[in-house]
């Protein structure tokens, strides 16, 4: 098991943590009796500790844990669901692509009393489960922009991003919604939310926003001073590195702050369907909600076992079939020229 000291030195480690496309096999602790392949866009480092607890419950449980960006996961799954190696379940924040494969009848029911305790807006069709509460935040580094001009808000940061003295010129990041599928479903969440969103995305161009995937990478260049501010990230990765010494601070906008559900779906094809069950019953229990809280840093779904009360700004992310709107073709292509005119992003080489 991956203890918390060490995940602190991981997690400090930045760069040396599994990159997308690891596998790890968690060998059974005894004889084999089943085995269960995951999906996860979480990174092994951090996911391991609940596979670590799982085994202790079941210990002649064998576990494969791919590390597997959220986009490539849903047309992985989707090109190579006929694989009988393919994985028994999908872990992903990517929610829109997991209503997705609800939607086009990829996933199983699964209904028992840790589902049945959800929130209505953390499961659909008994098919999509949240697993973990994911706030939306703001990350600076502390030691390069002081703290009288860090933004409370979007309208704060706009002013920021307009300051005469440009303090974030070349030095404000954010997830490329081309590249990044959470990185996608946030900017159109916020696009339905506020006539700002527009604005922001110019200010944000005007001032070289840098652009990555995964939210490691934008932590990593944050941590370091090379960005002062990163706008739009998983806020827990972010408090994880702060546990560790990093100097990070966060913010939770206060107009409104996104929460995104890191859910789990059952594919249909799955060959361990009953290990996956009972896999996801231990994330939804009291058990497994308090290690993904303690041990993964990631906020538990069920309000008993969260620590500290939701922020009255918080806006959760409904999991439901209005997350399939901009994954229309047509939705998505005009949002994404929209998106490239205001951050000045040149449309990519091979597509017309």
């Amino acid at each position: 098991m991956i203890r918390p000291l060490m995940l602190m030195i991981l997690l400090l480690a930045g760069p040396a943590m599994a990159a997308p496309g690891d596998v790890q096999r968690f060998p059974a602790k005894g004889q084999v009796t089943a085995q269960l392949r995951l999906h996860g866009s979480t990174d092994i480092e951090v996911f391991g500790t609940v596979i670590a607890d799982y085994q202790r419950l079941h210990p002649g449980t064998e576990i494969i844990y791919e590390d597997v960006i959220a986009q490539d996961m849903y047309t992985r799954y989707v090109r190579e669901r006929h694989d009988p190696t393919g994985p028994d379940m999908l872990i992903s924040s990517g929610m829109d692509l997991q209503a997705k494969l609800v939607n086009d009848g990829y996933a199983l029911p699964h209904r028992s009393p840790q589902t049945n305790a959800l929130p209505a807006w953390a499961q659909w069709r008994h098919e999509a489960f949240g697993i973990s509460y994911e706030p939306v935040a703001m990350v600076y580094n502390t030691r390069t922009l002081p703290a009288a001009r860090v933004p409370k808000t979007r309208r704060q940061l706009l002013e920021l991003l307009r300051a005469p003295d440009a303090p974030l010129a070349g030095k404000v990041g954010t997830y490329d919604v081309e590249r990044s599928s959470v990185g996608y479903l946030l900017a159109t969440q916020d696009g339905q939310r506020g006539s700002m969103a527009g604005a922001l995305l110019g200010a944000l161009g005007d001032n070289q926003v840098q652009f990555e995937e995964r939210t490691g990478v934008l932590l990593d260049r944050v941590s370091s001073g090379q960005l002062s501010l990163v706008y739009n990230v998983l806020g827990s990765y972010a408090q994880a590195r702060i546990d560790a010494g990093a100097p990070l601070g966060i913010v939770e906008p206060e107009d409104y702050t996104l929460v995104v559900l890191r859910t789990a779906v059952i594919p249909r094809t799955a060959l361990n369907a009953a290990e996956a069950r009972r896999f996801l019953d231990y994330l939804l229990s009291p058990r497994g909600q308090q290690v993904l809280s303690r041990e993964a840093r990631l906020m538990s779904i069920l309000p008993a076992q969260r620590g500290r009360a939701p922020g009255r700004s918080y806006r959760p992310i409904l999991l439901g079939p209005g997350l399939l709107v901009y994954l229309d073709g047509l939705k998505r292509r005009q949002f994404l020229d929209a998106w490239r005119g205001s951050t000045r992003q040149q449309p990519p080489t091979d597509h017309p």
